[in-house]
């Protein structure tokens, strides 16, 4: 009985330091991720310096349920308003393309088009399977290293993360967040996705899973 009461005592010490600094992973990579990009948002189109390429990082269309992804229907309607103010000359569109029937820039790109952008404006990136995928083949793939992000704050944060480190000249452009019970899953998810990006760069040394041939734009 002893004996088990000592391992019982070991074993709640060990969960709870890992608890413990679970709790603090999150809450650093958080903090500092925050704090380090927060000079680089803009959330006022008027008042964003121009870029050659505003990068839209992709979402579904459509939610789990079949119903608009507001993330999306907001990304897209920022991206307008950025190309429509001349603030950005092309859009480089970059999503998931990895399963049938599931195309993330294809849907942006016609859904842009649809509220009067030029195709011949619009770049698709069917590789962008993550944030990082987006970010570094948006320099190591399409030769651009001065961008502005488009997507919520939250996202942007990260991805202006990634290019501070990949040494991309980068400001966010912040669509309009969507209402808090539509995206509590979301912002928890987020919180993990922060410290995973977190040892992508600087443990893991993670690359995007494809490169390929350089395409210029313009």
């Amino acid at each position: 009985m002893k004996a088990f009461i000592v391992t019982y005592k070991r074993f709640f010490k060990a969960v709870t330091f890992v608890l413990v600094g679970c709790i603090l992973a999150l809450f650093i990579c958080n903090r500092w991720i925050n704090s380090s990009t927060s000079s680089q948002l803009y959330t006022q189109a008027e008042n964003i310096p121009p870029h050659k390429i505003g990068l839209v990082l992709g979402a579904s269309k459509n939610t789990v349920r079949g119903t608009n992804n507001m993330y999306f229907t907001y990304r897209i309607q920022a991206a307008y308003t950025l190309f429509k103010l001349k603030k950005v000359r092309y859009l480089l569109l970059s999503g998931d393309n990895h399963i049938k029937g599931y195309d993330e820039p294809s849907d942006m790109r016609e859904a842009l088009i649809l509220l009067g952008v030029p195709d011949s404006c619009i770049i698709l990136d069917y590789a962008g399977f993550r944030t990082l995928d987006s970010v570094v083949r948006c320099k190591e793939v399409f030769g651009e290293d001065s961008i502005t992000v488009i997507s919520q704050e939250f996202h942007n944060q990260r991805a202006l993360f990634i290019a501070n480190k990949n040494k991309i000249s980068a400001i966010g452009f912040n669509a309009k967040e969507v209402n808090k019970n539509y995206s509590f899953k979301t912002k928890v998810r987020e919180y993990f996705a922060r410290v995973k990006c977190v040892l992508d760069i600087y443990l893991l040394h993670t690359s995007p899973k494809f490169l390929g041939e350089k395409i210029k734009i313009g």
